[in-house]
């Protein structure tokens, strides 16, 4: 039987039945925002990824995006792009993918982005140039992959200032990795390399005027490519020393950068007059205002809360749940892809509330009265990233939060299924037998 508020709950609700009008109320409520973030409750979800590209290809056709900016690194991400403008020599979407070869491959090699990439690509052969669409990553671990394509593109433009960044980027080479180089300094075993990462920054940005001059305006891009693998070298270099100190330290690093990542952008793509509108795609805890759940109390922030602090008006933010399914996730960092069981919501998380109203699938408008009445109330919400732990499930994936203050729009889908990875492993191929409740064994 419901309550009063989930009977006002109810009348809010639209439901989707996978039609091609499921989200015209959605493209209504979006307006004319130029920044749309489309978060997700996983990493490992198909319908999550589904929905998420459904919305984007409407934004494109429909609303004139030019632009996906997605969680994930940017030399990696800007190897789709190349691929998405006929500028590589890769032969089809799955080799565009292969850049994405460090822990969680699947986020991006997976069944849905690969069925996006390819219809990117076909949309851009069959739009004009005013109608190409580009593919971008806001993230900042490849310290090393963006090392290699800072001297890369300067050995092509600037050999004598490719030798220089060699020289400083040299720096890294006594390390083992990314994460000894910052355990290293961080414990005052090495001098740290950031006086090299700033000066080849501040370098290549005061020769940027000359490249152009002497390139044209053909340039840019890769001019705009190389600059951003310049500062991603100087934002990984300090999220690495940062990794031994507060976790606050280090999500608030990665989300300014990304946030400021995003905001350059905006301002290359619009570069000739244009009104630049992106579509971000983003996990929940990245994308919903941090301001509006238990981050905040821990001193964090995020790409949501900065976006709309920056562009208030322009923002529109739209997050997802569901209630139980499967979900590809691992047990453990750097470990396989496995097939898990998602534990029914807890009682009272939003998840459950969602649940009880009986619909499958559905999109809630939270600035509508009834909605945001009764989801103003601070409720547990369900975040699974790249590990799920059901085992400590209260612990590691809930955490408190104001839902209709979090997102703008929200899609509940009550049980969803594990996204696929294109390289599937034995453990991925045979699953987790499903939880039965109670067991006498």
């Amino acid at each position: 039987m419901l309550w009063p508020g989930q009977h006002e709950l109810l009348r809010e609700v639209m439901p989707l039945t996978d039609g091609a009008g499921d989200h015209d109320r959605l493209l209504d409520l979006i307006g004319d925002s130029s920044i749309v973030m489309i978060g997700e409750a996983s990493h490992g979800t198909h319908e999550f990824y589904r929905e998420r590209a459904r919305v984007t290809r409407r934004l494109i056709e429909e609303k004139g995006f030019r632009a996906v900016a997605v969680e994930a690194d940017w030399p990696d991400a800007y190897r789709v792009n190349r691929h998405l403008h006929g500028a590589t020599e890769d032969g089809d979407a799955e080799e565009a993918l292969r850049g994405f070869r460090r822990f969680p491959t699947w986020m991006w090699r997976n069944a849905e982005v690969l069925d996006f990439v390819g219809w990117a690509r076909e949309h851009n052969r069959r739009a004009g140039q005013a109608g190409q669409v580009s593919f971008f990553g806001l993230d900042l671990y490849s310290l090393a992959g963006s090392v290699a394509a800072v001297v890369d593109y300067l050995e092509a433009v600037d050999p004598a200032a490719a030798s220089r960044a060699r020289r400083r980027y040299g720096c890294f080479e006594q390390f083992g990795g990314d994460q000894e180089y910052g355990r290293a300094v961080a414990f005052g075993v090495s001098e740290s390399c950031r006086r090299g990462v700033v000066e080849q920054l501040v370098e290549l940005s005061r020769a940027a005027d000359g490249y152009l001059r002497r390139d044209g305006i053909a340039a840019e891009d890769e001019l705009f490519y190389a600059e951003q693998n310049a500062r991603v070298v100087v934002g990984a270099e300090e999220y690495y020393r940062a990794m031994f100190g507060a976790p606050a330290e280090t999500w608030n690093l990665r989300d300014r950068h990304m946030s400021d990542t995003l905001e350059r952008l905006g301002t290359h793509l619009g570069r000739h007059g244009d009104r630049s509108k992106i579509v971000v795609w983003e996990h929940n805890s990245h994308i919903g205002d941090a301001r509006m759940t238990e981050m905040s109390r821990r001193g964090e922030l995020n790409l949501g809360q900065l976006t709309r602090e920056r562009r208030p008006g322009d923002t529109f933010l739209i997050g997802f749940t569901t209630y139980t399914g499967t979900v590809t996730a691992a047990s453990a960092w750097d470990a396989p892809a496995e097939r898990k069981v998602v534990r029914p919501a807890l009682p009272e998380s939003f998840e459950a509330l969602f649940h009880s109203l009986g619909e499958p699938r559905f999109l809630l408008d939270l600035a509508s009265p009834p909605a945001a009445e009764e989801l103003l109330r601070p409720r547990l919400e369900r975040a699974i990233g790249v590990i799920y732990r059901p085992e400590t499930e209260r612990q590691s994936h809930y955490f408190l939060a104001r839902l209709a203050a979090q997102f703008d729009a929200l899609i509940h889908i009550d049980e969803t299924r594990a996204v696929e990875p294109l390289e599937r492993s034995a453990g991925w191929e045979l699953g987790e037998p499903p939880e039965t409740y109670p067991s006498a064994l």
